[in-house]
Order: C-alpha cells, then sequence, then structure tokens
C-alpha cells in the first residue's frame, strides 16, 4: 500500500517576496524540486501550487501555499483533507526568528510559537502534532518592525550561512520521508 507524504514550505507568493527571510520555505522547496526533479506548477486548489513524485511505495506532494503566510492553514487542511494523509505524515518548513542565521531545526511536533504561518495551520488542524523543520533567520535588531525584518533580504554575510541552510533542511526533509522523524533529527539537528 502506498503511503503519502505532504510537504509544506511557507512564505509568500509573488517577486516582492522572493528571497526573503519569511519565504526560507520556498526556498527549501527548489532544492526539494531540483532533487525530485519536478517543478511546482498544479493549482489543485487556486491558493496551492503542488507537484507530486512517487519514490518507491512512497507517494510525496510537495506543496508551496499561495494564501500568504497568515491563511497557510487553509490550505494545508484542505491538502491533508485532500489527499487523505495523517498529520504525522504532515511536513512544514518554515523560517524562524529565534534561531541564528543558518541554523537548522527538526522537530517531531511543538507549538507554532511567534510565526503566523504555523499560528495558522495550528489553528486550522485544531493540533500541532506534526513535524516540522525550522530555519533559523536570526532575530531582528532593537527597535526594528518584525514585519520589516522578516520581509528583508538577507545580509550578503548571511547569504552563504543561509545557502547552506537551506540544502540541509531539504537534505533533512528527504532523510524524513526515506528513514523517519527520528533519523532526519539525528542528522538535521547535529550542527
Amino acid at each position: 500500500m502506498v503511503k503519502t507524504l505532504l510537504i509544506v514550505g511557507l512564505g509568500n507568493p509573488g517577486e516582492k517576496y522572493a528571497h526573503t527571510r519569511h519565504n526560507a520555505g520556498y526556498e527549501v522547496m527548489s532544492r526539494l524540486e531540483e532533487y525530485y526533479g519536478v517543478k511546482l506548477r498544479k493549482k489543485l486548489f487556486v491558493q496551492d501550487m503542488i507537484a507530486e513524485v512517487t519514490d518507491g511505495e512512497t507517494k510525496i506532494v510537495l506543496c508551496e501555499p499561495l494564501t500568504f503566510m497568515n491563511r497557510s492553514g487553509e490550505c494545508v487542511k484542505r491538502l491533508l483533507n485532500r489527499f487523505k494523509v495523517p498529520q504525522e505524515n504532515l511536513l512544514v518548513i518554515y523560517d524562524d526568528i529565534d534561531l541564528p542565521p543558518g541554523k537548522v531545526r527538526v522537530r517531531k511536533n511543538g507549538g507554532p510559537g511567534t510565526h503566523n504561518g504555523m499560528r495558522s495551520i495550528a489553528s486550522c488542524l485544531g493540533k500541532t502534532d506534526f513535524p516540522r523543520i525550522r530555519v533559523g533567520t536570526g532575530d531582528r535588531p532593537a527597535g526594528q518592525d518584525l514585519a520589516a525584518w522578516v520581509l528583508g533580504h538577507w545580509s550578503a554575510e548571511d547569504k552563504e550561512k543561509m545557502e547552506a541552510a537551506f540544502d540541509k533542511a531539504a537534505e533533512s526533509a528527504r532523510l524524513w520521508v526515506k528513514e523517519g522523524i527520528d533519523k532526519a533529527m539525528q542528522k538535521g539537528n547535529s550542527n
């Protein structure tokens, strides 16, 4: 029997938000597209870009919500229902200001913290017991507006660290697909 996994990278759609701190999830998804040789295209509910791939006995649905960050949960809930995916087979990848730039953290579950995309998912699903990969962006400088910070672009000094973090997060997601969350945590959190 084929098992279906859903991997969601959070971000905001459109050129205005491309390569901003808040779009770390989209950056990781681009690496997964390249690895699996697919392109996110199909707009299943008009609010998402998805691609479907099969890896052995596993069907993988890759998704970038187009709902904007604060409504990510609407897209995730629809996809879980559409593909009949249990929450433990959902992996969400997103930016985290509470981690230093370039740091990657893989977790089995946890609360949404201050992240509005994760708050939306937790609200729509009513639970937070699903795996996630957090990509550190660093916190804003004292006195800077949070929205301006997360919607800003990487500094030149952080760019190299972030590129390595996107690669590591994508590798952790692939490991989750192949060997499960414990192995993904073991390798992904070893930095």
